[in-house]
């Protein structure tokens, strides 16, 4: 079903006979208890391709794991990020956009993520929950007080860069391994290794505090490496896609090991877990995002809209799609408000309530999305069906590991009509590209970290490649 589509009443029958089940003490669209707060678990996969997932049609990797999860709950199919990894999880943390926070690029390139943002955990924390990340962190290490356990975590377990080899747990011959945010003896498959970590969470979980569990895995980033049993099944598979479904499988069976926790403790029926990539998979390798266009660095679809899903059983309707558009930026709201926490500070949020959107077939409450690429002077703002990109370029490293960048200054695109972003809009739509344009400028006046956003200076020969485009990406 579409909810954005259908009627309010049409989703309410839906949602309640996908919950066939649900206790008569609890309307299926019921909000959470006062006196029990949910707990949370946040998977976000690398790279993941928007295609590559079985609930968006994939047919030749299966995630018999996720795949039940996603009909358990809601598959959103128009959740937006960031192109790359670490303003993805900038924009989770702290429900601002990258013209706030600064993180246009990874960490290491546009700078970490500044101490003054307060991030979903501190808040989370605040509201009494546990908070624990195992997995990925990206957003900066240039001291301790950028650590996690000094941005709101409780406990920290696995890595803090980027593109590390899932058996040696490093990058480059520097291993990058970690547990409380100093460095860790362990040894094994990354993916593994998180999902055992963050069993160990839930298992010795108290029962009278809420869990806030960030699960933010390796798979399926390059290198794309997986042990041979994972890898059996996919013999037919070219070799890089053997190797990325054999990643996605080890991926799947760690989210399969997580909910099994869950129902172990019994935790399962107050837990809300959301999933999503952190952006498109890599459109010149192994993935898939199709039918959207681009990928991972990409302001085109294929780099920006997530593979997604989000469950609760008795309080997100089972069994639905929701073509909603949404934001990362929005998480930080709607999780606040979900546990109580508060949402009183000085830094102004981006982000908003999508709990009806998710629950209710509202509209979605943004009027404009703000898109911002990992590339200085990408920009792109989508209002209602229509989305205009500015210097958008797509990525397509040459065998000298380099971009090779085509653009046209500006693209306009109806992305409900033309998914694809194959029928370019501008010249025929001169109106609603100056109009979008303006909005566009009025949300990205005085941005943060302004030399990197800064669009390339005239006679420079456009948005050449600059080391942050292969530092993060390759190929």
């Amino acid at each position: 079903m579409n909810v954005s589509s259908a009627s309010r009443r049409d989703f309410l029958k839906t949602a309640i006979a996908g919950a066939a089940g649900a206790t008569a003490t609890g309307s299926i669209l019921a909000a959470p208890s006062d006196e029990k707060k949910p707990n949370i678990v946040y998977f976000l996969a690398d790279d993941m391709g928007y295609a590559d997932v079985g609930f968006n049609g994939c047919q030749d990797i299966r995630i018999p794991n996720l795949d039940k999860l996603a009909k358990q709950g809601a598959i959103l199919d128009c959740l937006y990020g960031q192109p790359v990894c670490s303003p993805t999880r900038a924009t989770l943390l702290t429900g601002r956009y990258p013209t706030r926070t600064g993180v246009y690029n990874v960490a290491q390139n546009s700078g970490p993520l500044p101490l003054a943002e307060r991030t979903l955990a501190q808040a989370l924390r605040e509201a009494g929950y546990s908070t624990a990340i195992s997995g990925k962190w990206h957003l900066g290490t240039n001291g301790p007080e950028y650590l996690p356990t000094r941005r709101g975590f409780d406990h920290q377990y696995g890595f803090m860069g980027g593109g590390i080899d899932s058996f040696a747990l490093g990058k480059n011959n520097v291993r990058d391994w970690y547990r409380d945010d100093r460095p860790c003896a362990d040894d094994g498959y990354s993916t593994r290794l998180i999902a055992g970590e963050a069993c160990r969470i839930i298992r010795e979980q108290p029962a009278n505090k809420p869990l806030f569990l960030y699960v933010a895995t390796n798979a399926v980033h390059t290198p794309l490496l997986s042990p041979d049993e994972y890898k059996k099944p996919y013999e037919n598979l070219p070799r890089q896609r053997r190797e990325l479904a054999g990643m996605t499988a080890a991926l799947d069976e760690a989210v399969g090991q997580i909910t099994a926790a869950l129902d172990e403790k019994g935790m399962t029926r107050n837990t809300l877990v959301v999933f999503s990539s952190d952006n498109g998979g890599i459109s010149w390798g192994s993935s898939s995002n199709r039918p959207l266009r681009g990928g991972k660095s990409d302001i085109y679809e294929g780099g920006i809209r997530l593979c997604s899903f989000v469950a609760w059983p008795g309080k997100v309707p089972a069994g639905i799609h929701i073509a909603e558009p949404i934001h990362v930026v929005d998480w930080y709201p709607t999780l606040c408000k979900l546990t109580g926490a508060s949402l009183a500070q000085e830094l102004p949020l981006d982000g908003l309530d999508i709990w009806p959107v998710i629950t209710q077939g509202a509209k979605t409450p943004h009027d404009a999305f703000l898109l911002i690429g990992s590339r200085p002077g990408q920009r792109a703002i989508r209002i209602g069906d229509w989305k205009l990109l500015v210097n958008p370029g797509e990525f397509h490293p040459g065998k000298s590991k380099r971009a090779a960048i085509r653009n046209n200054p500006v693209e306009l695109y109806n992305v409900v009509d033309d998914i694809g972003e194959k029928n370019n809009l501008a010249d025929a739509q001169p109106e609603r590209v100056k109009e979008r344009l303006a909005r566009l400028d009025a949300m990205t006046a005085n941005p943060a970290n302004p030399e990197f956003f800064a669009p390339p200076k005239a006679g420079d020969g456009g948005n050449k490649p600059t080391d942050s485009d292969t530092a993060e990406i390759a190929p």
